[in-house]
């Protein structure tokens, strides 16, 4: 049974009616607009560079007519799907991703290598698994890993040591332009709001880039949510039940008469 290349990107997406997304959030193009013959996926990947999916439907290789259920691999070649055997990638080994260094080095002593994806129903995108390598090129490339590393232990130490001094400089900063905009506040709560906004990974104001900017709506929306959080009864209102733009409504004048007497333009 031969399948179209629409067919396939289907059968690798589980729908008839997606877009075919691109590798790593690069563009997608919709499955209308893919040329009979290419096994291209989107316009920016790189021609040479060799997919292998994931199915999520039952199909069938046009080569050899074995039937491929569904979480088999399969590359696309023209119009038609390929089983790895058929592919000529069978004897290949694959490495998961997770490994940078690894799959850098067994990327490049390997003559043959695909990249392995799948369809992500959450990010509605093709995502990497791994990649398929030259049994060789992976035995060498974990021996060069092992050599150098303590090399790269030391470097990433050094690098993690760079970007704690940036993120202290940077809530440093932070704090500075609060105390810059309201000159009146308690002291040294200037750190503590900064710290509390500017914490990693944490979503808050302090790690948009608006506020990397140091801008004056930024250091506000951080000085008001501790503010809200702290000298207001906001708090204790969700605890009887109101919803939090309730609460945040009945508090808002008493916020902005702190703000307005931190800043010193209300004595």
């Amino acid at each position: 049974m031969r399948k179209s290349m629409r067919a396939m990107i289907d059968c690798a997406t589980g729908s008839n009616d997606r877009v075919a997304p691109g590798i790593d959030g690069h563009k997608h193009i919709r499955k209308s607009e893919l040329e009979p013959g290419t096994d291209m996926i989107n316009e920016e990947i790189k021609k040479e560079e060799r997919k292998v999916f994931i199915i999520q439907k039952p199909s069938a290789c046009a080569k050899c007519g074995d039937e491929l259920s569904k979480s088999r691999w399969i590359e696309l070649a023209g119009d038609d799907a390929l089983c790895m055997k058929c592919s000529e990638l069978g004897d290949l080994d694959f490495l998961p991703t997770g490994n940078a260094a690894l799959t850098r080095r067994s990327k490049k002593h390997s003559a043959l290598w695909a990249v392995v994806l799948k369809w992500s129903r959450a990010r509605k995108r093709y995502e990497r698994q791994g990649l398929l390598v030259e049994t060789e090129a992976l035995e060498k490339a974990h021996m060069e890993c092992l050599l150098d590393d303590e090399a790269r232990r030391i470097k990433r130490k050094k690098s993690r040591a760079r970007r704690a001094k940036k993120d202290e400089e940077y809530v440093q900063s932070f704090a500075n332009a609060i105390r810059g905009m309201y000159p009146h506040c308690l002291e040294n709560i200037e750190h503590k709001i900064a710290e509390h906004a500017c914490r990693i990974y944490s979503g808050r104001v302090g790690r948009t880039a608006m506020a990397k900017d140091l801008s004056p709506p930024a250091v506000r929306l951080a000085v008001g949510a501790h503010v809200r959080h702290n000298f207001t009864e906001y708090e204790k209102l969700l605890g009887n039940g109101y919803e939090r733009l309730e609460a945040l409504n009945e508090v808002r004048p008493s916020i902005e008469e702190i703000l307005l007497k931190w800043a010193g333009e209300n004595s």
